[in-house]
């Protein structure tokens, strides 16, 4: 009866959002066969690492891993990559199914929900509370901690945090006369988009995304789910409103939509060859976008997404989450590791690698970040914004939730006949059923 529960978990999860917070890099083959955790010939307990996404996300978690494992003798990780968020949510459950589940993982935040009310998780409320003078919870920043909890306990300790942000060449602001310091909200960004379209230039380029959604329904007043989760909101006028914005804005050709299983990259190349002015992205990519830039020869900004009644943004990322069915001496083991990897040291070193959120308040207020601040600002964006955060859906159904809003999104905006309203009302209704399951 649990396997069957689990298969139908993981059907769910292989929907969730690939927009929310990674690059969504191919990783390695899983580690297969052996239980999540183990002892290796010099005695130490072996614990496996599942993570998702590439590049310098990838690197930074290999360095810290490195780093741990020979801070120690008593404990080795085993890291393995295992592709995006919906890859590995899928192996996760797969390999917990068939009893070798990896001892700890990369958990996409709005995944928290399904994975902890499933039995899949342990419950790090009693081992942070033993722990508060090491770990202190109260230092991690508070804008961070909703998908953290479920049902009032900690299930994730948060790693590599995001929200999307603003990206701007600054370049192509100024040769069309433009004041790189804007836009500052919706009627900014249209005036400033019909100015590159004069000039010729494609102003944004974005793929149609939830997690974006989610940022514009915040800054109109509005929620995507009811409070406790179990009724769409989004068909409210706060909900409609992001979608007939986009949707003008695409009839006007102010904003380019991507489509398809390539719709984000198509969208990075438009940014990456300066055919777009702006882009909507993770935090996760100021520094694989500053390297761009350099590349290009252009400046790059970053700002707080534009707002519309009021600024507004959900959070991405992942936090790491520690699965059940181990033992006490590995599970202690794979404790350790996590306090490790969010340390106040480690934080200020995977933000200065990735871009992701300096998670601690101590690191984001120490000299060093400080001091790194004054020379790349834009790392600096996505804390700011940190005070205008909203927590993502935790529903159980909120992995096929967001394909609804896709599609319905999707739909109204490239359909010329097709009205916001009447398709956010279509797809809460589809929603509704899927949540009172």
């Amino acid at each position: 009866m649990f396997k069957k529960k689990l298969v139908s978990i993981l059907a769910v999860i292989s929907i969730i959002m690939l927009s929310a917070c990674g690059t969504g890099g191919a990783g390695d083959k899983a580690v297969s066969g052996s239980a999540n955790t183990a002892s290796s010939p010099q005695g130490k307990i072996v614990i496996k690492y599942w993570t998702a996404n590439g590049g310098k996300i990838e690197e930074a978690k290999q360095n810290l891993v490195k780093k741990f494992n020979e801070s120690q003798n008593k404990i080795e990780v085993q890291q393995a990559n295992q592709g995006n968020y919906d890859d590995l949510h899928a192996k996760v459950q797969a390999a917990f199914a068939a009893g070798n589940a990896p001892a700890v993982f990369d958990l996409e935040i709005a995944s928290t929900g399904i994975f902890a009310r499933s039995g899949m998780l342990v419950d790090l409320t009693p081992l942070a509370a033993r722990d508060e003078a090491q770990v202190n919870i109260k230092d991690f920043n508070p804008g961070l901690m909703g998908n953290a909890y479920i049902d009032g306990k900690l299930y994730g300790i948060p790693f590599m945090r995001s929200t999307p942000i603003f990206y701007k060449n600054v370049t192509m602001l100024k040769d069309a006369g433009l004041d790189p310091a804007g836009p500052k909200n919706w009627k900014e960004l249209e005036e400033y988009s019909r100015v590159l379209k004069a000039k010729g230039k494609t102003p944004m380029t974005m793929a149609v995304g939830v997690w974006e959604y989610e940022a514009l329904v915040a800054q109109s007043g509005g929620k995507v789910l009811s409070e406790d989760g179990k009724k769409a909101t989004f068909n409210s006028p706060e909900g409609v409103a992001p979608v007939e914005f986009w949707k003008k804005m695409s009839d006007d050709g102010l904003i380019k939509f991507t489509v398809g299983k390539t719709a984000g990259a198509d969208a990075e190349k438009d940014w990456t060859n300066q055919i777009s002015a702006f882009k909507i992205g993770s935090t996760a990519g100021v520094s694989a976008s500053l390297e761009v830039a350099k590349g290009n020869n252009f400046v790059m900004a970053t700002d707080f997404m534009p707002a519309n009644k009021s600024y507004g943004v959900p959070t991405g990322g992942c936090q790491l989450a520690i699965t059940s069915k181990q033992n006490d001496a590995e599970k202690e083991a794979t404790w350790e590791f996590v306090k490790f990897m969010t340390s106040k040291e480690n934080t200020i070193y995977q933000h200065k690698y990735v871009g992701y959120l300096p998670n601690r308040l101590s690191a984001l207020q120490s000299e060093e970040l400080q001091n790194y601040y004054k020379e790349f600002p834009q790392y600096k964006v996505a804390s700011d914004q940190l005070q205008y955060a909203v927590l993502r859906p935790n529903a159980n159904a909120y992995a096929e939730v967001s394909k609804t809003i896709i599609d319905a999104m999707t739909k109204a905006i490239l359909e010329k006949d097709v009205k916001p309203q009447d398709a956010m009302n279509e797809a809460a209704e589809k929603a509704n059923k899927l949540l009172s399951k």
